[in-house]
């Protein structure tokens, strides 16, 4: 194929008409925050007795307000280009940016006029303004994701590339709207058999060469290249020209699994090289998580103390049988330990009838009621809905055999075959498995996707930090909310697992594509 000329026109761009997109979008953002700041201060200053602040204090007041927002605007939190962080990371950076310019203001202040009434005035007004602001990003978020589900917003976008990854990727951008990416269709010289297989939802609108004419015709406004037969100067030429268009876009590279948030881009001349980081399972990190996680089980367990006897005493009323549950699991290295749990089933009359390979025949994790046989007893029912069950399992974490979060550790059948049948299921095994982990939070518990589960262990194991633990310890009670809600509402578990595999998507492919598209 010839290479692409450049086009003399550039396609139209009417982001205008969509207030949660580009431009539009970062001036929303930053008049949000100043107008919620101002209301902040405004409502602390009012709170202050009259007549005790001197004149200077609005001067502190707006050293607050610019430090914050700069601090904010650093961070690109008002970039043309949307961005993809969680509710949690958002919360983070206006904390952080709130103490940014808190420090700024109380330093002036502590120059200028010292005095106690203005410093109260000024902490008292960066509180309400982290409240304020997280409040009003909460809310605008929330309608640009409502926006997005309704169609009424996103970016219309083209997949370069008729295959399995391309039919994929359009799968899971349909599935998470809050990516703000429509896809509009693709583009291919030769659309490969696997992408005809994977029946997607769109179609081939035509070859690379015709990007100009299809952008126009569709609207498009973001590309993204994914694996093609075409050749690497092609492509090339490909993106030169959606660059000329005005068009953004994003590649997906050969070995985006192996990708991290903690990738680097070094140049060697004109050379790009990415050098790819992975978290060390036996660095001092990892000691800190361990050392760390200990502390908190074993306060944890001191504070659940009465709350455990008297679980164990219901246990053992409820059926016949020990209150403790014990069962060889397999932990990081390959490890087998006994993982504890409180008895939640009356004793078998038989052994169980399922295997590990009809699990995988129906793409299942093992958990929940695998036999066909419901043993489950009234209180073990309530401890499985709210996760009391899992309490002994602190006792795990006390003695190294877990962590408060990783990936869930399995029974050695289950892994042995797993490990053959489920590309990358070892990896999950370079770290503690957990009490609860990035999958669970997601909604993959019990007999949901053993592939997804693996795909979102192998994405925490690869882009661990203390902060992703955290995160995942918050909302962990959140999912287990969720979870008790659906129970009780009489959801089905085939609905269940249907809103599962779109949350996973949402969740895990917004960080897959946030590290390959461009940032603001």
């Amino acid at each position: 194929m010839p290479a692409i000329a450049l086009p003399r026109t550039r396609v139209a761009t009417p982001q205008a008409s969509d207030p949660f997109a580009g431009r539009s979008w970062a001036v929303l953002s930053f008049v949000t925050d100043l107008a919620m700041m101002w209301l902040a201060i405004a409502l602390a200053f009012a709170l202050e007795p009259r007549g005790t602040l001197p004149g200077q204090a609005w001067l502190f007041a707006a050293g607050l307000a610019a430090g914050t927002l700069g601090h904010l605007a650093a961070r690109g939190a008002y970039g043309a280009r949307s961005d993809r962080r969680s509710a949690l990371d958002t919360g983070r950076d206006v904390l952080s940016a709130h103490a940014a310019g808190a420090a700024l203001a109380l330093a002036a202040a502590a120059l200028l006029s010292p005095g106690t009434a203005v410093t109260t005035a000024l902490v008292l007004a960066a509180g309400l303004s982290t409240l304020c602001v997280g409040v009003g990003r909460g809310l605008l978020h929330g309608a640009r994701l409502r926006a997005r589900r309704l169609g009424r917003s996103g970016e219309p976008t083209l997949i370069v590339g008729a295959g399995w990854v391309g039919a994929e990727l359009e799968r899971r951008l349909l599935t998470s709207p809050g990516l703000g990416l429509r896809p509009v269709g693709f583009l291919d010289d030769d659309p490969a058999p696997a992408f005809r297989d994977a029946a997607p939802s769109g179609r081939v609108l035509g070859s690379s060469r015709d990007l100009a004419n299809v952008a126009r015709r569709t609207g498009a406004r973001h590309v993204i290249v994914a694996f093609s037969a075409e050749r690497d100067q092609e492509v090339l030429s490909l993106v030169r020209a959606a660059q000329a268009l005005g068009l953004e876009v994003s590649i997906v590279p050969r070995m985006f699994e192996d990708v991290s948030v903690r990738q680097h881009i070094e140049h060697v001349g004109g050379m790009a090289l990415c050098r790819l980081r992975t978290p060390h399972p036996r660095g001092w990190l990892f000691a800190v998580k361990h050392t760390g996680g200990r502390a908190i089980a074993l306060g944890l367990l001191t504070l659940a103390a009465p709350l455990m006897l008297a679980l164990a005493a219901a246990v053992r009323l409820s059926s016949p049988g020990p209150v403790l549950f014990r069962q060889r699991r397999v932990g990081r290295d390959g490890q087998i330990f006994e993982i504890l749990k409180f008895r939640t089933m009356r004793p078998a009359a038989a052994p169980a009838s399922s295997s590990a390979r009809h699990l995988v025949a129906l793409g299942s994790a093992p958990g929940g009621v695998e036999d066909g046989d419901d043993r489950r007893t009234r209180v073990g029912t309530l401890m499985r809905r709210t996760s009391l069950d899992e309490l002994p399992q602190l006792l795990n974490v006390v003695c190294g055999h877990m962590s408060l979060v990783g990936p869930r550790p399995e029974r050695p059948e289950f892994v042995a075959l797993f490990g053959q049948e489920i590309r990358g299921y070892g990896d999950r095994h370079r770290v503690k498995s957990g009490i609860t982990g990035w999958a669970q939070v997601h909604g993959l518990r019990g007999q949901t996707s053993i592939a997804e589960r693996i795909e979102l262990d192998n994405w925490y194991v690869a882009n661990w930090s203390l902060w992703l633990d955290v995160k995942i310890l918050l909302l962990t009670p959140l999912e287990v909310l969720r979870s008790r809600a659906e129970a009780v509402t009489g959801r089905s578990a085939d609905s269940s697992h249907a809103a599962t595999a779109d949350r996973v998507v949402a969740a895990d492919d917004a960080r897959t594509l946030h590290s390959v598209a461009p940032r603001s």
